[in-house]
Parts: C-alpha cells; sequence; structure tokens
C-alpha cells in the first residue's frame, strides 16, 4: 500500500465539448460566407472562443491531484480467479471530476475500468476492480494514470499518480490453502489420489491396540495376546524423515501449452501439491531446476518449508534451450548425498533417450527414480476425431506413430527398473502423489 509521492502530467487535450464548440464556429464562418451573418460576429466568436479555452486549460491545470491509494498485497497467486484491486481517492478543495485506469502489468486480464468518478470537496471515493495474472514472476504497477475534466468540460488533463509498486506473482498456492484445513490422508484423497491400504500398514511401528476385523494376521503380536489373553495387534505407520527430491526440467519441452497454461506451469502446482503433502507426512522435501532457469532448494522438513520452495521457484520460466540431463543428474548427485525419491518431471521424447538413460543409471546408484513425463492432450484428442479426407488421416497416422515411439521410450525406461508415470497435465498431481504415497506404502527408500 503506497501514497503518491510524485506526479507525471502531460500537456491538456481537446474534450467532446470543445469540439463541437468549433464545429458551430465553422457553421457560423459558413453562414458568413453565404452573407447570412456579419463578420464581426464570427470574429467575436471566435475570439470569445478563445478566452474560453484559455480560461478553462489554466483552471484544469491549476487543479491539484487527487490523493491516490492503492491497496494491493505485494504477493498474490497466479489462478484462473481474479484478485481485487482496491482504491482510495481523496479530493481537496474542488469538486472533481475524473477518470481513472490502473497502469496494471501487461497481459493481464482487466475487468471494472477504467471508473468514471464525481468527488466533491474533501470526498473519498473507494472502488475495486478485478485482476488475474497472466504469468509467475516479478512484475511492477508502473502508477494510476487519471484524467481530469475541466471545469467547462473543454479538456482533459492527464496525470500519473502514484508510486510504481512491485509485485511478485506466485505459482497457484490456492489448493495448498485448502489441504492444510485437512490431514495428509484427506489431501491426497481431495487432490484426487487414490491408494488402497490396509489399517495398521507400514514400516515403522506406531503402536499396540486390541485386533480390530480387517487386520492381517501378520499384524498380531502372540506375546502380548498371551499375557492380556485378548487378540493385539501392532500398528505401523510409514516410515518419516526420508527424503523427497523434486528434479524439474526447465528447458524447451516443458514450452508447450495445454490450453492457457504451459505446461511447466502445471508441473509447478503438481510438485509443489506433493511437496507440501510429503512436508505434512513428516519427510524432508528439496528442489533442484535444470535445463534453462535453474535453482536448487536443499532438502527441509517442516510444512514452514514450502514457503522456502514457493520463494525459490515462483520466477522459474522455461527457456528454449536443451535439457542437459546429465548434467543435472550430476550435479544432484553431489548435492544431495542421502538416499531419496527423485521424482524426475518432463516432457520425454525419444530422442532424449540416451542422455536420460544415461540420468537415471547415474542417479540410481544411490537413489530410487521415478520419472514423470507430460502427454500433450492434443495428442489424445488427434487420436479421438474422426478421419474424414487425407490430411486427417495423415495426422492421426503421425499422431500414432509419435505416440508408439513415445511409449517405446517409456518401456526402456521400465526395462531398466525405472518407475514412469506417462500422464496428461490435469491428472499430474493426483499421479505425483500416489507415487510418493505408494513408496511410502511399500517402504521402497
Amino acid at each position: 500500500m503506497a501514497d503518491d509521492v510524485a506526479v507525471r502530467r502531460s500537456l491538456p487535450r481537446p474534450a467532446p465539448a470543445m469540439l463541437w464548440l468549433l464545429v458551430l464556429w465553422a457553421a457560423l464562418g459558413v453562414a458568413v460566407a453565404f452573407k447570412l451573418a456579419p463578420l464581426q460576429a464570427w470574429s467575436a466568436a471566435g475570439l470569445g472562443l478563445l478566452l474560453l479555452v484559455l480560461f478553462d486549460a489554466a483552471r484544469v491545470l491549476q487543479r491539484p491531484t487527487p490523493r491516490v491509494q492503492r491497496r494491493i498485497p505485494d504477493t498474490c497467486g497466479r489462478s484462473a480467479s481474479s484478485v481485487r484491486s482496491p482504491w482510495d481517492l481523496e479530493s481537496d478543495a474542488h469538486r472533481q471530476r475524473l477518470d481513472v485506469f490502473d497502469l496494471h502489468p501487461g497481459g493481464w486480464r482487466m475487468h471494472g475500468l477504467p471508473r468514471r468518478l464525481q468527488l466533491r470537496p474533501g470526498e473519498a471515493a473507494s472502488f475495486d476492480y478485478h485482476l488475474s495474472a497472466s504469468a509467475r514472476g516479478d512484475f511492477r504497477f508502473e502508477g494510476v494514470q487519471l484524467r481530469l475534466h475541466s471545469p467547462l468540460r473543454l479538456w482533459w488533463h492527464s496525470r500519473v499518480a502514484g508510486v510504481e509498486q512491485a509485485v511478485r506473482v506466485f505459482p497457484n498456492f490456492a489448493p495448498l490453502a485448502r489441504f492444510a484445513m485437512f490431514s495428509a490422508d484427506q489431501a491426497s484423497r481431495l487432490v484426487g489420489a487414490h491408494l488402497r491400504r490396509r489399517r495398521g500398514e507400514g514400516t515403522d511401528f506406531h503402536q499396540m491396540r486390541e485386533y480390530r476385523i480387517g487386520d492381517s494376521m501378520r499384524q498380531i503380536d502372540w506375546k502380548a495376546t498371551a499375557r492380556a489373553r485378548r487378540l493385539i495387534s501392532r500398528e505401523y505407520q510409514d516410515e518419516k524423515n526420508q527424503q523427497l527430491v523434486l528434479l524439474l526440467d526447465t528447458g524447451r519441452r516443458l514450452l508447450a501449452r495445454d490450453g492457457e497454461m504451459a505446461h511447466f506451469d502445471h508441473v509447478l502446482d503438481a510438485s509443489l501439491v506433493v511437496a507440501y503433502l510429503a512436508l505434512r507426512q513428516g519427510d524432508a522435501v528439496g528442489l533442484l531446476a535444470s535445463g534453462g532457469a535453474s535453482c536448487w532448494v536443499p532438502p527441509r522438513r517442516g510444512v514452514g518449508a514450502i514457503d522456502e520452495l514457493l520463494r525459490a521457484s515462483y520466477a522459474l520460466q522455461p527457456q528454449p534451450v536443451a535439457t542437459d540431463f546429465l548434467a543435472a543428474a550430476t550435479e544432484l548427485s553431489l548435492r544431495q548425498r542421502r538416499r531419496s525419491l527423485v521424482m524426475m518431471v518432463t516432457n520425454l521424447r525419444d530422442e532424449d533417450m540416451d542422455d536420460v538413460l544415461a540420468a537415471v543409471q547415474m542417479l540410481r546408484k544411490r537413489h530410487l527414480v521415478c520419472v514423470a513425463s507430460l502427454r500433450e492432450g492434443s495428442l489424445d484428442s488427434a487420436l479421438g476425431e474422426t478421419v474424414q479426407d487425407l490430411s486427417q488421416a495423415i495426422r492421426a497416422g503421425a499422431t500414432a506413430q509419435y505416440l508408439e515411439q513415445r511409449n517405446a521410450a517409456h518401456e526402456a525406461l521400465r526395462n531398466h527398473g525405472v518407475m514412469v508415470l506417462d500422464v496428461a497435465c490435469d491428472k499430474l498431481a493426483a499421479s505425483l502423489v500416489e507415487k510418493y504415497l505408494s513408496v511410502k506404502r511399500d517402504g521402497l527408500l
């Protein structure tokens, strides 16, 4: 929130009322030309119009600029919903009519501007409008453009008031705020993950309790049963304090788009969801971005670590460069010594196979690796279309061949013992959460 400390002014511009007066004066000139009116009347009207215009211009130039106060948070999330941008404007000792427009970042969707206001002397007006951030990163609001109307409505005077304001747009953290109200298991079901597990399964001993219908025979503690003279079961829980590292591709593969969002936005949103749930489970989560833009966040425990992940990743953008997967694996191997579940998220192509396979084999010497490969929604749409002509048949054949090569690349990784997820963007979060929970359930780490 900031008060205006500087005002940028431009020269006054004619308003429509002045143009109508000039038209009337020109019509009087036509009447003079046809000797329907004396020349002195046209000259006197012109002189009077000139004095009136100059007087009105002087008045609008002397008008003080209304005090402007923007009330918008310094951080917001990129999401489909809009955010409110409230405003307070206050006039001094003059009645003012003005138009207001916010110089918001270009490309953002906006609704509710420009706004026309009537301010009485000493009156303050408040209003808001709605904005939707189009991308993540750092942005600036360059001030507020005010268009003052002169007292006689002959001039418009444009001024830019207020200070510039920096705004950071984070990934869509609305799901994270929603998950905070639920347990980790409930949140995993909310995101769409479905995992069958029997009660009491896990790898760490949790407690002893009476036998319940549905417990397996392996859970029964026969010594405790003999002492208590009733069936006693051991209950286990998933092991905690394990490590999850998200390896995100920021190269050219993630520039592809599904709808309004780039693949990397889907990747980042889904990665933050699985990171948050892993932190809720008591594990430590780290992040390595490599390919284009890069960053490294060492694994941290505690739900508060999600803030560090958000701050480190909110401005990451994919770049039109080829990702060196082997270099990324080498960097991760040097930085992360403790055994971890490494989730590599990319858009795998058959031409990447040699590099990806070498990277995965390097990581598997110490870590458990899962490769999540995004699938473009347009591929499924192309296969589902009805073929009616030669061009559509060629397109369907090319799509089928591409998907066959893609599946072959995935099978090659699976044959080397690598967990592979072939998933569409809208299912990525659920698939990552399911795989993470299945790894925990099976005690693979």
